[in-house]
């Protein structure tokens, strides 16, 4: 047996843990260097940790990281339990559902592009957006399949596919999961395979819009939706919270460091996945990195309370999760990122001066949602449909009026958080109204019309900032296989396209 000693009958072997500790021996080696097990993967996100320089900085700090690679989340958080690990790195959604016996002391990365649902536009030419998938099964006459790489980001993108889009229901596909993107790009690419669509992730993303496929939804439309995280054991937070400290203020000063020179976290990525330079500035292009002031203001303003219950009611609408946590602010600590964001902020007054560019950066100002252009209605028809929203609820109206009822109204709130969720510069909403056909063509169009205004004006009214036009239909669209004087006609579609 040959590995790596790493605590009281416990070694690492190849990328499994033997032996069943319950403890681990904190090796402290005789010129006071402390070393902390860290389990992630080789998301590229993470490869500040596997840096050689990082680590040598680390050691002058005092501290040495033993990164070892995990990809089964549950026993990256059973390992956190056990005591054969002092800190993970993983995804919001993951830390949700394994319930690790720690907590987020830090936050790393969000992707803003790196993520992305792929459509098999090449393999079936009718598929051009969600909206298409009911028309393209039919015509294949055949279950269609869609294909991710399990327990990643990937799955969890399509999950929240499933829960926020009409027509798209994971049940109604034969699911191919992979262990990562390269495989799922290989599948969708194989004509021999019915894949209808892939959740890919960067270089491959990238790959495939220049192959002709299309990206119908990216990380870049929600861009919170996926954000990563690192976790404390409870262990190392009671034994040693000053060494939590220590390594946080030397990872965010490499990430400001990083803001300042990208072309070093771009030679890094490259090495560190033994990809070409473009393959790396892809990868880049399509990650935001957490700043020390960002992740303090996220900790404090209630951002990070939101993505929580964001993230945990898609888990739990997709029975992944059993509630939404009642007590957000159990699961994260901001008390060992305080130093760090101080040191950041010093830097900030420095350079706001000479480079205001690099301090909003540095602040995560660039991160935030600019002031939304405006769009002509025109274009916002003309623009590339992604896919109606799920309505839970009924956009309900008086008979025979635009007056919403109070179900109406309650079903909108809830619709303007869902819309909240995605980028106002990457998509804009067309609210489509419907009616029956009952009564002239003139009245239902008026009247259609005048619901989609008000259901525009609610929602603008409830704070949506997106570029949002409503257009009324009439009787002229009544449902697939319904009589066109059902009262299930009378309907509001908020489809989102994309404008960018």
């Amino acid at each position: 047996l040959t590995g790596t000693f790493i605590g009281v009958g416990a070694w690492w072997v190849g990328n499994k843990f033997t032996g069943n500790p319950t403890t681990i021996t904190r090796n402290i080696t005789a010129d006071g260097i402390t070393e902390l097990t860290l389990l992630g993967d080789t998301f590229s996100g993470y490869s500040t940790f596997r840096n050689e320089d990082f680590n040598a900085t680390l050691k002058e700090a005092g501290i040495e990281i033993d990164y070892a690679d995990e990809f089964d989340q549950a026993l990256r958080a059973e390992q956190l339990g056990k005591g054969n690990a002092d800190l993970i790195v993983t995804t919001l959604d993951q830390y949700l559902q394994q319930q690790p016996q720690g907590k987020i002391v830090g936050l790393l990365d969000r992707t803003v592009g790196a993520d992305a649902v792929v459509l098999n536009s090449k393999q079936y030419p009718g598929l051009n957006s969600l909206l298409d998938l009911d028309n393209v099964r039919a015509q294949a006459g055949k279950q269609l399949s869609i294909t991710y790489a399990a327990d990643t980001p990937s799955e969890y993108l399509a999950l929240v596919l499933d829960t926020k889009f009409d027509t798209f229901n994971l049940s109604d596909f034969e699911l191919k999961p992979v262990a990562e993107a390269s495989e799922a790009w290989a599948l969708m690419q194989d004509p021999n395979e019915n894949i209808a669509i892939a959740v890919l992730w960067e270089p491959y993303v990238t790959q495939a819009r220049q192959q002709g496929y299309t990206v119908v939804l990216s990380s870049e439309d929600a861009p919170n939706a996926i954000v990563d995280v690192i976790v404390a054991s409870d262990r190392l937070i009671d034994s040693n919270p000053d060494i939590i400290a220590q390594l946080l203020e030397s990872y965010y000063r490499r990430i400001d460091a990083n803001a300042r020179d990208a072309t070093q976290l771009q030679t890094q990525v490259a090495e560190d996945g033994n990809l070409s330079v473009g393959d790396a500035a892809a990868i880049i292009n399509g990650i935001d990195f957490f700043t020390a002031t960002e992740t303090k203001s996220w900790f404090q303003d209630g951002t990070l309370d939101r993505r929580i219950k964001a993230t945990a009611a898609v888990l739990t609408l997709s029975n992944r999760l059993n509630a939404v946590p009642t007590d957000e602010s159990n699961l994260y600590t901001n008390q060992f990122v305080n130093t760090a964001a101080e040191n950041t902020q010093t830097l900030i007054e420095l350079v706001r001066a000479d480079n205001p560019e690099l301090a909003e950066k540095l602040e995560g100002k660039n991160n935030a949602v600019s002031t939304t252009q405006t769009i002509s209605a025109e274009a916002i028809q003309q623009a590339p449909d992604i896919g109606n929203l799920q309505v839970r609820g009924q956009v309900s109206f008086g008979t025979g009026s635009a007056e919403l009822t109070a179900e109406g109204r309650e079903t909108l709130s809830q619709l303007a958080q869902e819309i909240n969720e995605f980028n106002t510069q990457t998509v804009a909403v067309r609210v489509i109204g419907h009616t029956s056909r009952t009564g002239s063509a003139d009245i239902n169009q008026a009247l259609s019309q005048q619901r989609a205004d008000v259901v525009v004006n609610t929602l603008k009214g409830l704070g949506i900032a997106h570029n949002i036009l409503p257009e009324g239909k009439g009787f002229s669209e009544p449902l697939a296989n319904i009589d066109p004087t059902d009262a299930k006609n009378q309907r509001t579609e908020i489809r989102l396209v994309r404008v960018r």
